[in-house]
């Protein structure tokens, strides 16, 4: 039997009793998916439903087949060894005692077929760029994203027949992503995948878009999905724009018939006030001619109402994805003026940047290199929270920092209480009408920040930032994209689009760095700061 997942009546709600799914029928094949949506929508919440992490309200998941899942935040014990956690400490233990001799039943019991383990093991490894990792070293010696494709290589190593993939890159560098999309493209399984990595998502087989908590199915890729969504908006537009039109038509002509009833009104009651014809003949005529006005009346009425529920049903296909409009004047930096000098920085844990480097005009630089290399350190110590070994670093205009963490916001602070602690002198209106460009108007402005979600987080800690007094026209942003579905990575170019100061990005993100104008490339590499061409982005860094 092929394996696949079958989702039946499934309902699911937080436990303040806010719906997330409410009767969802679906059913996965052989095949990679791309399950797309909002933050919020519920992405993570289905996979581990079908995972059994968590139990439906109500209804049923069955998956036939044995199901391996990457989490989103993947933690591993740091005193494992490399072999406990790929799952075959037990069978490796018991092939070694048989190669020295112990021939007792339960080493056999143990080792079962699966002779080869270490050599799959390191094959697989090999595969995800991990080679280099000996099977007894301890979690505690790799870094955060070899760890993340340590627990792939676990999975792989069960061969599971169904493989749930939660933002997978989040946190891996180039090099690792590569060699995870190959383990991605080469699957023959059922996967199911969710991520806002354009790339990933491009080598897979159909896109599942879940809105609403209802799933539609689109064939090919995350491109081709574009594609034809993008055809979708185009007539859902013109349906309104019909729509429209036809509503206009349709309250023109009940007015017009209105008119025309109220004019037979006033006629017949001048016939039967002047009595020119005989009271039972005139009594007939006014009751036909009620009954007729009513039926017109009406028959406008019933067209008028269908005219708006078909609006509604147009703009209801329309997607509501709102961009971020700001206008940042004062962010403006001159061309050549000089925004931060670095000069023979050493930094803790050994990377360096030797020599003088300098940032000038409304530059946008990304800094590139592999985990662990260094990058988030380097933007720690320009933003002043870490003291640099030696050397100097000077910024010379207003700075801002939006770490990874996103932990600039007070979780117990509402967003606007949040932004106006970085704008002391904007008066709470002007902070709330700054707010709404950043899509948090009325009362989700009043949100707690504790209570948002991953997305609405990211833009409050943007707004908190980008609208702090004095305005920075220095900003550095780490890995922002992480855990941002495709429309916020939207709203985060849009907004980017409006800040005229100079830009410092770390980011693995190739298709988002593209996206937002950058003119300088860095790459920390073994220790060193060092400047490359746009030709050697192609680098496997």
């Amino acid at each position: 039997m092929s394996a696949s997942i079958t989702c039946t009546s499934l309902s699911f709600a937080w436990p303040d009793g806010t719906p997330v799914f409410d009767e969802l029928q679906l059913a996965f094949g052989p095949g990679r998916t791309g399950l797309v949506g909002v933050n919020g929508s519920g992405k993570s919440t289905l996979l581990k439903l079908i995972a059994g992490e968590i139990a439906p309200a109500d209804g049923t998941v069955r998956v036939a087949g044995e199901v391996g899942y990457l989490p989103q935040n993947v933690t591993l014990d740091t005193g494992l060894r490399v072999d406990q956690a790929l799952g075959i400490a037990g069978v490796r233990a018991a092939l070694h005692a048989i190669e020295t001799g112990d021939v007792a039943e339960e080493h056999f019991t143990t080792v079962g077929d699966d002779w080869d383990v270490e050599e799959r093991a390191r094959a697989t490894l090999g595969e995800l760029g991990l080679g280099h990792i000996d099977l007894d070293r301890t979690i505690g010696e790799v870094s955060g994203g070899e760890s993340v494709l340590l627990r792939l290589a676990a999975l792989l190593l069960r061969r599971p027949d169904v493989l749930l993939l939660d933002e997978p890159t989040n946190n891996l560098d180039l090099y690792a992503r590569r060699r995870l999309y190959d383990a991605v493209a080469s699957w023959s399984g059922v996967m199911i995948v969710v991520s806002h990595d354009r790339e990933l998502l491009d080598r897979v087989d159909q896109i599942a878009d879940l809105r609403d908590g209802e799933v539609t199915w689109y064939g090919g890729n995350y491109s081709a999905y574009e594609e034809t969504l993008a055809t979708e908006q185009e007539a859902a537009e013109r349906m309104v724009r019909v729509a429209e039109a036809d509503l206009k038509k349709q309250k023109r002509e009940l007015a017009d018939a209105q008119v025309k009833i109220a004019r037979r009104k006033r006629y017949g009651q001048k016939m039967w006030d002047s009595k020119r014809e005989p009271k039972i003949v005139m009594g007939a005529r006014k009751r036909a001619a009620q009954e007729s006005a009513g039926k017109h009346r009406i028959m406008h009425e019933e067209r008028l109402a269908e005219a708006k529920d078909r609006l509604d049903e147009a703009v209801e296909a329309v997607r509501d994805d709102d961009e971020i409009r700001v206008d940042l004047p004062y962010t403006s930096v001159p061309p050549g003026r000089n925004v931060l000098t670095i000069l023979d920085l050493e930094l803790r844990y050994g990377a360096k940047v030797g020599g003088l480097l300098d940032l000038r005009g409304p530059e946008r630089i990304a800094l590139l290199g592999r985990n662990g290399a260094g990058k988030t350190t380097l933007l720690r110590t320009i933003a002043g929270e870490l003291e640099p070994v030696a050397g100097e670093v000077t910024v010379h205009v207003p700075l801002r920092f939006l770490p990874q963490r996103l932990d600039v916001l007070d979780d117990g602070l509402t967003v606007v209480e949040n932004v106006a602690r970085f704008a002391p002198g904007a008066t709470n209106n002007r902070v709330r009408a700054r707010l709404a460009r950043f899509l948090f108007r009325g009362a989700r402005a009043d949100q707690p920040a504790g209570t948002l979600s991953g997305g609405e987080r990211f833009r409050a800690a943007l707004a908190a930032l980008m609208l702090a007094e004095p305005a920075p026209q220095l900003l550095i942003l780490d890995e922002p994209t992480n855990n941002l579905d495709m429309a916020s990575v939207r709203q985060l170019t849009t907004a980017l689009e409006s800040y005229e100061g100079a830009l410092l990005v770390a980011s693995h993100d190739l298709p988002f760095l593209d996206s937002i104008g950058i003119t300088r490339r860095l790459l920390l590499e073994e220790g060193e700061l060092k400047e490359i061409t746009t030709e050697a982005v192609g680098y496997p860094f």
